[in-house]
């Protein structure tokens, strides 16, 4: 393992110890997913939970690569699907499957320590694979041949992601770095459009959506109209100049062929 991976692996593992030490640490239902975030955020993670519950059934077997301590879990769980969420970090995982208990409505998730950059799983074995955030933690070329090696024919990926072209939001990231939040790594794996067009190669359809030119100034301009009327305002401009290199998340649904 390099040693950026190490050190993401000690981060998120020591943050989760942390939470799972604390008094109250699994949040209920509605602290997953996009009702965790902030509403002038939330728009690609509800369309992402969409995709999931229009495309993902109880028959399907499903696997999450870097799902960390569940925060987008709970919508690939409710789909009734069967679940393997995997990560890096044996107490994140420790930490979503308390989650996912504690939030109830009879649902459950099987976990597995795995490295999305080889991962513990025969060919063809899932109908989905499903990312949320987590594309930069691993290289690119082996995680997306990890993908097409473990769907079957005519699986879905599906996946939500930030995109590294908007100045703004790279110097953001940068400044993470340089404050030892990020490992240098991940800044050179962010996503961008050639990430994007050779991660859909080889598929036989491929949709792609962008989403928030306008996040950076969302917190300004949410103190001054409100979040609902600050996600409003910045949907609204995606949708009008067609958003692309400037967005700052994307969501991606490939079906592979048959």
């Amino acid at each position: 393992m390099d040693k950026d991976k190490l050190v993401e692996l000690h981060r998120y593992d020591a943050r989760a110890q942390s939470q799972l030490s604390a008094a109250g640490a699994a949040p209920e239902a509605g602290e997953f997913g996009s009702g965790a975030l902030p509403q002038y955020l939330r728009t690609p993670y509800i369309v992402y939970e969409k995709c999931v519950s229009e495309f993902v059934g109880p028959r399907d077997h499903v696997l999450e690569l870097g799902a960390g301590s569940g925060l987008h879990t709970w919508a690939l769980a409710q789909t009734r699907a069967r679940v393997t969420a995997t990560d890096i970090s044996p107490n994140s995982l420790k930490l979503l499957e308390r989650r996912i208990a504690n939030a109830g409505a009879g649902v459950s998730v099987r976990t597995q320590v795995a490295d999305m950059e080889s991962l513990p799983f025969a060919d063809a074995s899932f109908d989905v694979v499903a990312c949320a955030g987590s594309l930069s933690y691993g290289e690119p070329a082996l995680v997306d041949a990890e993908i097409r090696r473990v769907l079957r024919p005519g699986g879905l990926l599906v996946c939500v992601d930030s995109l590294n072209h908007n100045p703004i939001y790279r110097l953001n990231r940068w400044l993470h770095y340089r404050r030892g939040a990020r490992t240098r790594s991940t800044l050179r794996r962010m996503p961008d459009l050639a990430r994007i067009e050779s991660l859909g190669s080889g598929f036989a359809s491929v949709n792609v959506r962008y989403f928030g030119a306008l996040s950076f100034a969302m917190p300004a301009l949410a103190r001054l109209c409100g979040q609902k009327r600050a996600q409003v305002i910045s949907d609204c401009f995606d949708r009008v100049t067609g958003v692309k290199r400037s967005a700052f998340k994307f969501v991606l649904i490939a079906k592979a062929r048959k």
